[in-house]
């Protein structure tokens, strides 16, 4: 189920909230927290009733596991539990993720015939699965609780985050749950949250998918010349910008609603000024997963400058596999791991450039790298790359500024103009405003913030038929 249809903003929402306040309300605390497992549920099956099984097996394995590890057994069954857990966890995410890549890969360098499987990918699986493997590895360092079989379904099925993340930790949504003063409807913590939810469906709807018809465009055209390859990356960095803050903005807002902070995972990001400030800025909860569980037990920056660079490179490189099975992946999270090693090598000389140039350098660098992470081949991004600095200042293809086109015919033959202003409208929003956690932030129940909720909703409503799925449902 999509944040941006119609059932679930007229249907799934209001039946959530209406249950699970109402249940408090009555003082049935434990049923309104299994009512929103049970509704967490149906959410994720909606796509596919073969992953309901899946993730109900991890979650029971996960949990046995874990209360076996928090008990008093023996060091050696921990162990074995701690073991279990991780190859379990990983073992299913390979499987249903990798397993046909490097098959393929195999049989192309070795010439062999192994058989490929015809896998569909459990969605969210990369999330929910590095959620609870975060969980069974503090478990065996006994750094969490013994949660009931309830709370740890709820932390691991909590819809808002469910599908594309926050990766978030037990003890940021466990404990809001148990605190009485969330089990009410709180007017000051809806408010703010539907105004996020409004502006992330606005971000994802209005801006996202437009420039997605231009991308989509772009990377399946057989030629560009050099204004149109601009526009397709520009275009390409500016959707997956305004997709993934769009989903986060909806996710933040939807936990509000219940009373629920979940953690930032998008803060601006595009303003960084080097990579290292870019990635405590984009997918901030997967960066924690990956500085927490790996880079650090890899020793982190203590063992030298050699081996901080090496360890840097490795985990980027994990990250690209991460968000797919594919040499583009692995190659864009090299050049990541790359470029990051080489910023901690030359720290002083770079940060005493000036702020525009270090902008100008991190923000040039991202959106060339964003080409390789959408290209399909190499084949594919080699041509874009030669398209963008062919110097072919050809006219720009119409069907890369009819996206920009307004509905019913108005403006008809402005679509250039609405282009441009659409890009540079973009790139303000991006650059210098501020983002939607700094405007709930200091949001405040007036008629403009009303207004604007209101407008961000209906018109987003109004053109949801044309949406597309959230690109980090990919992952």
């Amino acid at each position: 189920m999509l944040f941006n249809s119609y059932l679930f903003i007229l249907g799934f929402l209001p039946l959530a909230l209406l249950g699970y306040f109402g249940l408090n309300r009555w003082r049935k605390h434990l049923l309104a927290k299994v009512w929103l497992v049970a509704l967490s549920l149906v959410f994720y099956a909606y796509f596919n009733t073969s992953y309901l099984a899946i993730i109900l097996i991890s979650i029971l394995g996960n949990y046995l596991l874990s209360r076996c590890m928090l008990g008093n057994a023996k060091a050696w069954v921990r162990k074995l539990c701690y073991g279990a857990g991780l190859l379990g966890n990983l073992g299913v995410l390979g499987y249903y993720k990798y397993y046909n890549f490097f098959i393929a890969n195999i049989n192309a360098a070795f010439g062999a015939d192994f058989t490929l499987h015809r896998l569909v990918l459990p969605l969210g699986i990369s999330f929910f699965t590095f959620q609870q493997l975060s969980y069974v590895i503090d478990s065996y360092r006994r750094k969490v609780p013994r949660y009931s079989l309830v709370d740890y379904a709820l932390f691991v099925t909590f819809f808002p985050q469910l599908i594309a993340g926050p990766i978030v930790l037990h003890s940021e949504i466990v404990p809001q749950f148990e605190d009485p003063r969330n089990r009410t409807f709180n007017f000051d913590n809806f408010a703010p949250g539907l105004y996020a939810f409004g502006l992330g469906l606005a971000k994802k709807v209005l801006v996202a998918d437009t420039f997605a018809k231009v991308v989509d465009y772009g990377f399946g055209a057989a030629g560009l010349n050099t204004p149109e390859a601009f526009f397709v990356v520009l275009g390409f960095a500016l959707q997956l910008y305004f997709d993934f803050s769009g989903y986060c903005d909806m996710a933040l807002g939807l936990g509000r609603m219940f009373n629920i902070h979940i953690p930032l995972n998008f803060n601006s990001p595009y303003k960084s000024l080097n990579i290292r400030e870019f990635w405590t800025r984009w997918h901030m909860t997967l960066s924690r997963f990956f500085s927490q569980y790996v880079y650090l037990p890899l020793g982190g920056s203590r063992k030298g400058l050699a081996r901080t660079c090496l360890n840097l490179v490795v985990v980027f490189a994990l990250s690209g596999l991460w968000h797919g099975a594919g040499w583009m992946f692995l190659i864009w999270g090299l050049l990541h791991g790359v470029a990051s090693a080489l910023y901690r090598l030359t720290r002083k000389p770079y940060d005493a450039l000036h702020p525009a140039l270090q902008w100008l350098l991190t923000f040039g660098f991202v959106c060339l790298t964003w080409i390789i992470f959408r290209a399909p081949s190499m084949a594919v991004a080699l041509r874009v790359f030669g398209s963008l600095f062919a110097m072919d200042f050809g006219a720009v293809a119409p069907a890369i500024t009819d996206a920009f086109k307004l509905p019913f015919g108005a403006l008809a033959g402005w679509s250039s103009t609405l282009a441009m202003l659409g890009y540079a409208a973009a790139m303000l929003a991006v650059l210098g405003c501020p983002n939607t956690a700094e405007l709930t932030a200091r949001f405040r129940p007036t008629w403009r913030t009303g207004l604007a909720t209101v407008l961000c909703v209906f018109i987003s409503v109004l053109s949801l038929s044309g949406v597309n799925v959230f690109l980090y449902y990919n992952f």
